[in-house]
């Protein structure tokens, strides 16, 4: 099963490329706008997109992306609007689009029509921050049958068996946290998280490690790539389209970008 994700990683590493995944909340400030914002960060450095679900009990989401998540709902953002965003932007860019979501909007809508409606839209998969693999066996079924990556996430605090269990059934990659607690930029990435790669790597070697929560500058992606497979931005990007709009979006892109 090949998994797109997976593929540009590979490509990355093969070509001595380092790896910058971006994440975005839909509907944020409206759809549309979302959607262009999703296309400028791929078209500026970004090689893998998240695309996060707004949802009314973000445990997981620092101030930034809670505060962005709010306005789209209040604004009126719908789960189904979802795949017509996925759409619009993998019509737009080569870049994998992976949707970021809780996990009780996929319940609601219904796993095995969310796996569907994602590929019809050509996602290449889903990070599901607070399901993990030992309750997800509806999710592994769909994820299978519609040949979809599947991101679980490894933490500090997180058992040798639940890395182990995370990295063999994650797809794409396993999203190492860097610290304990909520998404946001800090000044130093923890040390934690050359402590979750290693543990996903010894566990598993033939799978992908990329590193969230916590990075925000240029400096901090090169970092992260020395040690794991990619890493990954989410508030700084949100904070500078929150600043500036597009265009410090972009600032911000290329300014992140490890090949630039």
């Amino acid at each position: 099963m090949t998994s797109k994700v997976a593929a540009i990683f590979e490509a990355n590493r093969a070509s001595g490329r380092k790896t910058l995944i971006g994440y975005f909340p839909l509907g944020y400030p409206t759809l549309q706008e979302s959607i262009d914002a999703a296309i400028a960060m791929c078209e500026n450095g970004v090689d893998i997109l998240e695309l996060g679900v707004p949802y009314s009990d973000p445990v997981m989401d620092g101030p930034v992306i809670q505060a962005a998540t709010v306005d789209a709902l209040a604004a009126g953002f719908k789960l189904r609007q979802t795949f017509d965003a996925v759409r619009a932007v993998t019509e737009a860019v080569s870049a994998p689009v992976l949707v970021m979501t809780y996990w009780n909007p996929v319940l609601q809508y219904g796993v095995e029509k969310f796996a569907s409606d994602l590929k019809a839209a050509g996602g290449a998969g889903l990070i599901t921050p607070d399901l993990i693999p030992d309750e997800a066996g509806d999710w592994l079924e769909a994820s299978d049958a519609y040949h979809l990556d599947r991101v679980f996430l490894a933490t500090p605090t997180s058992t040798p068996e639940r890395v182990k269990r995370a990295s063999d059934l994650s797809r794409g990659f396993v999203y190492a946290v860097s610290t304990m607690g909520i998404t946001g930029a800090r000044s130093e990435i923890d040390a934690n998280a050359r402590k979750v790669v290693a543990e996903v790597r010894s566990t598993h070697t033939g799978q992908n490690t990329a590193v969230g929560i916590g990075i925000s500058t240029g400096e901090q992606v090169l970092e992260v790539n020395e040690y794991a497979d990619g890493a990954i931005v989410g508030s700084a990007f949100v904070r500078a389209y929150q600043s500036g709009g597009l265009e410090e979006l972009v600032e911000t892109a290329k300014s992140l970008n490890p090949n630039h």
